[in-house]
């Protein structure tokens, strides 16, 4: 990354940042990246149906106050090219693909729900690319889920203005309020905004989430091939893919540990963004 391009990401935000482009292994990439050139940085991988402009600029901003932060559309998501795969595997390997684009030879991740799925799969093959692992409402292979049960009602839910309110937040009127405001500032961005998914991604990716938990990993192959310092977070009440499996994931890594957020549903990183940030940012600062 030359100097005035580093220069020209800091002070830019998630809402400010332009939509930028790198092609190789027959994708063409889209991708976004805030804060400083100094130190690792910090790869972000996305949940199930989300684009770049699904995360919260509470959360990215933040993060990229200090470090360099990456957003993109993994293949066939977004605004990037090629087909969504229907298998983790594939996913990680497109991930690392565009992180190889990049140039990158050292990074940190932070998977949330699908994309914990990833980031497990590329720290455990790829030891000497990913220096720490954040693994935030997700759940191993074998994991428990409701998916389909879950979104199933809430797409039937005809009072929730968006279904990410029923899918991320309790009933709880706090955590209603918290969802509320971070529909307004996922929504901030008014130019240049990343393209919404269609069924060419939502049902490989559910084929993809589904295959994952619904496969055997007995011997926690995966979890135990993760040697890097791993944080997991959950809410209390994840009804998508319930905190249990975060209390699974942190009993088998090796070097793990474990936040559990009150009163928060999928997305619990959202509604406690600050904490949240607090928390990642002392856990890769170690």
């Amino acid at each position: 990354m030359t100097e005035l391009n580093a220069a020209a990401c800091e002070g830019t935000t998630l809402e400010t940042a332009p939509t930028r482009y790198v092609e190789g292994g027959g994708i063409r990439f889209a991708y976004r990246r805030l804060g400083p050139s100094n130190g690792t940085p910090l790869v972000l991988l996305q949940h199930f149906s989300g684009n770049i402009d699904a995360w919260d600029p509470a959360v990215v901003n933040a993060l990229a106050a200090d470090r360099t932060v990456i957003v993109f559309d993994n293949a066939g998501v977004g605004r990037s090219t090629g087909q969504t795969p229907d298998n983790v595997a594939a996913m990680a390997d497109d991930a690392v693909t565009f992180i190889n684009l990049l140039g990158l030879s050292e990074v940190d991740l932070l998977g949330f729900s699908l994309g914990g799925f990833l980031a497990q799969l590329i720290a455990a093959r790829h030891g000497r690319l990913v220096r720490k692992v954040i693994l935030v409402g997700t759940a191993p292979q074998g994991g428990e889920e409701h998916l389909m049960a879950v979104l199933q009602e809430a797409f039937a839910d005809k009072q929730a203005p968006d279904v990410r309110l029923p899918l991320f937040f309790t009933p709880s009127s706090v955590s209603q309020a918290a969802g509320q405001a971070f529909l307004k500032r996922a929504k901030a961005r008014t130019e240049d905004r990343d393209t919404d998914s269609g069924s060419d991604v939502t049902n490989p990716q559910a084929k993809a989430l589904i295959t994952w938990c619904a496969t055997p990993d007995p011997e926690h192959a995966t979890l135990r091939a993760i040697t890097q310092p791993a944080l997991v977070v959950s809410g209390s009440n994840d009804t998508m893919l319930p905190a249990e499996n975060a209390y699974a994931m942190f009993k088998v890594l090796s070097d793990a540990q474990l936040v559990l957020y009150p009163d928060s549903g999928h997305g619990a990183l959202f509604q406690h963004h600050a904490l949240f940030v607090s928390h990642v940012r002392t856990f890769l600062d170690a």
